[in-house]
């Protein structure tokens, strides 16, 4: 079993490390960029759309943390349109239902980052896994349009524990799914917050930072940060 011991910054998972038997995906920002929806935004709010997509984005993430607080759940999708309407109502913006079902839809076809493909198939000899906040009814139409699903086989959603990441019994899912021990699990994500959440649950964790942003304050630190997913298939191939 490996054993985890502290370092200077936070812990260090060197010590006895084990091969990489799998790699569990976080889906939003990490796979696929939450902000290729500036282009709808732009369509209805010419301007605006960089700051309705911060907003948007923000006002997700918040309400998916204060549901799990007061033990509320509610699927992905429903609080994504809350963030929306959130979003536009902070910028004193006009909409109606076609505007919202217009750029709702926007997260059905997420644009995927460039280097994903190319990536995921040298990463074909591990098991692969997406491990996401998103809902199936969500998830899924996103999968078979950007063609994503014929790389990674197995979808893993928060539906199933009806709560929300960073909660651990949501990073369990890798382990029980997959039938590999967590030790062997490299967890990937652009989210700080979700990288501390499976390193507090005692994945191994691979950071994307593409932003260049600082590292949270919480001694949860990854195994790896790179800047894409090719650094990420080359870390694996030699792990």
């Amino acid at each position: 079993m490996e054993t985890l011991v502290e370092a200077e910054g936070g812990i260090d998972m060197t010590n006895q490390k084990k091969p990489i038997q799998a790699v569990v995906f976080d889906a939003y920002g990490t796979l696929f960029d939450v902000h290729s929806v500036m282009e709808a935004c732009e369509e209805f709010y010419p301007g605006d759309e960089k700051m309705i997509s911060q907003i948007w984005r923000q006002k997700q993430l918040e309400y998916s943390w204060l549901l799990s607080l007061m033990e509320r759940y509610e699927p992905f999708e429903s609080i994504t349109r809350r963030g929306l309407i959130f979003a536009l109502r902070s910028r004193n913006l006009p909409f109606d239902e076609p505007v919202l079902k217009r750029l709702m839809g926007e997260y059905r076809r997420l644009g995927v980052f460039p280097e994903a493909f190319a990536a995921l198939e040298r990463m074909k000899d591990r098991k692969l896994a997406i491990l996401s906040n998103g809902n199936p009814e969500m998830l899924e139409p996103l999968l078979e349009y950007t063609g994503i699903e014929k790389k990674i086989p197995l979808l893993l959603s928060v539906e199933e524990k009806k709560i929300f990441k960073p909660h651990p019994t949501v990073y369990e899912m890798a382990p029980d799914f997959l039938g590999i021990p967590k030790e062997e699990i490299l967890f990937v994500s652009a989210n700080s917050w979700d990288v501390a959440g499976a390193r507090s649950y005692g994945l191994r964790v691979a950071w994307i930072n593409r932003a260049r942003n600082q590292q949270e304050e919480l001694d949860l630190l990854p195994e790896i940060e790179i800047q894409d997913l090719e650094e990420l298939a080359d870390y694996v191939a030699n792990n």
